[in-house]
Parts: structure tokens; sequence; C-alpha cells
């Protein structure tokens, strides 16, 4: 009995000194400048949000929140510096998509994204959606499939490259849904792929509201669809793919932040807490809708799920559709 007590009371105070050492941890946290990682080239929208929480992470905690850009291989160059960075809280990456497709699609990433990684936040959203050139004869998303379904082989759609999720997304509905016969075209990144399509090259893009409303606006685009349940405010004239009946193909362009596998559960937690209240200010989330964005925060337990059935959604698609890079 007396060793029972002892062994209770020497694990109450373990306990209470890993809390203790937790908190204090937090409440030292930052000791000194923090990199938010985005993998990306500057000036693309997980840029632009990352640029949004280091301003304000900054103003809230005190320390210098600088965002580097390490772009290269998809993102895979950036994620993987950050696995590899110490699990101290002063290294934060900022994913997209890709950060789940690209073990799915190739061979050899350096970083495992369930492993070498803790899910932080969903911070914030946008819907995916379908537009065309205007001199492709189809108003909605029901007389595209009808025009592809009755010129196999015609038509083309642009993509930011293979592999990634608008390429992936555009698979799945046009040829595992449908059986059309539509030519893919990668280019490297969204912004080629859409002037691509303006120019006539390419008919049809499948990319995110943010990369195609200022070219819907100026009748360089036609907007047919949007992939949410609602439509989007950045193109309130253009339905959603329910509205046309086209169920089931709901996809968004989201972008969250991870921190290196075994940072302290209190760095984690403080760093979500503030991003979340970040994301609630009014003044940020207009600067959001400016391109395209919402805010889309939840728990880190909420987010970590996400990421596990995006990858377990993606990879159905990858093998179903043959897409790989050795």
């Amino acid at each position: 009995m007396r060793f029972l007590k002892s062994t209770l009371m020497l694990a109450s105070l373990l306990s209470a000194f890993a809390a203790s050492t937790q908190a204090a941890g937090a409440a030292d946290y930052p000791t000194g400048p923090v990199k938010i990682v985005v993998p990306y080239p500057a000036g693309g929208p997980s840029d632009f949000i990352a640029r949004i929480v280091a301003q304000k992470l900054s103003q809230k905690l005190g320390a210098q929140f600088i965002v580097e850009n390490l772009p290269g291989a998809g993102g895979t160059v950036g994620t993987a510096a950050v696995a590899r960075a110490p699990a101290d809280g002063r290294t934060i990456a900022i994913v997209v998509p890709d950060f789940v497709i690209a073990p799915l699609v190739k061979a050899n990433v350096p970083f495992d994204a369930f492993k070498s990684f803790t899910p932080v936040i969903d911070i914030a959203t946008a819907p995916e959606m379908f537009s065309v050139n205007p001199s492709v004869p189809a108003t909605n998303m029901k007389e595209l499939l009808a025009l592809l379904r009755a010129n196999p082989g015609k038509y083309s759609f642009a993509t930011p490259g293979y592999g990634t999720s608008p390429h992936l997304y555009a698979e799945w509905l046009f040829k595992l849904t449908y059986g059309l016969d539509v030519l893919s075209v990668p280019f490297q990144g969204a912004l080629p792929a859409v002037q691509s399509t303006v120019a006539g090259q390419t008919q049809i893009v499948p990319v995110t509201v943010t990369a195609v409303a200022p070219f819907i606006k100026d009748g360089k685009l036609r907007g047919l669809a949007v992939a949410a349940h609602k439509r989007s405010p950045a193109v309130p004239d253009v339905p959603t793919l329910e509205e046309q009946s086209i169920k089931g193909h709901e996809v968004g362009f989201w972008t969250g932040a991870l921190v290196p596998a075994g940072t302290p559960a209190a760095i984690v937690a403080l760093l979500h807490d503030r991003i979340a209240e970040i994301m609630a200010q009014p003044d940020v989330k207009d600067r959001l809708a400016t391109i395209g964005f919402e805010p889309a925060t939840g728990t880190s337990e909420e987010f970590s799920t996400f990421l596990k059935a995006q990858s377990a959604q993606w990879n159905m698609i990858v093998n179903d559709a043959h897409i790989h890079i050795n």
C-alpha cells in the first residue's frame, strides 16, 4: 500500500513538472526571430496570407516573425527544410494542398506528411472553379460537358502543373466521372495557365477563384462553376457545381500552418490561438476577401483530421487516374 502511494505521488509530481515545463516554454516563447517558410515564390496567395500572419504575430507576441520563401520542386524543398528544423516553434511551414498530394504523386519526397510535422491550424480557404475562354460555346458546366462529349480530343484544359490539385481535380471530373477525352496541358504555375486560356491556346482552366476572378470581371474569361457548397463573394454571379446538379465534387484551395514534429504542445496551442484571433479580425477578413479567401480556422486536431481526409481523397484520384512522377 505504501509502495502504491509512493508511485502515485511520483506520477503526480512528474505530471505537474511536465505541465509547468510546457507552460514555461509557452510563456518564454518566442525567444528570438521566427521563420514562416512559404515553399513557393513571393506574390502567390500562400505568400500573401503568410505575410498577414507574420505581421500580426509580430505585433501580438512581441518578436519578429519573418516570411522566408523557399520555392522548388512543387513546394517540397521548403517544406522539407521545415521538417529538418529544430522542434522549438521558431520555424513554421505554410502549406497548401500540394503538401498532401506530393507524397502520393512523387517518388522520394523528403518528408512524411504525417510523421514529420505537427498541424497547427487551417488558416484560410478559397474554392476551385472552372472557367473557359469566351470563345467556348458553353455558358454553364452542363453545356461544357455536352460540348466535350460531342468533341472528343478537341478541347484542352490548362493546369498549374502535372500532379497539382487543379490537375487532379479536372482529371477527376472530366475523365474519371464523365469519361471525357480532354487534353491536359501543364504549366509552371497558375498565372501561366490562366494566361494561356485567356489567349485561347487552351480553352478551359480549373484553378482557384483567386487566380481567375480579375479575368472574369474583365470579360477575358467566363466563369462556369464554383466547386464549393456556396457561391464565392469574389464571383457572386457564378453558380456552384451543385446548383448545376453536379454533386460531390467540392474542392477548396486551403492554406494551413505546421511545425516540426516534437514541438512542445504549449507552443502549438499558443500559435493556434493567436492565429485564430488574427483570422477573426475584420481587417484581416477584408484583406483575405480581396483575393477570394475566407478564414477557415478550427482546432489543431480538426486540421490533422482534415489533412488525413484530404490525403485519402487525393490518393483515390491519383491511383484511379494513374498520375505518378518517378
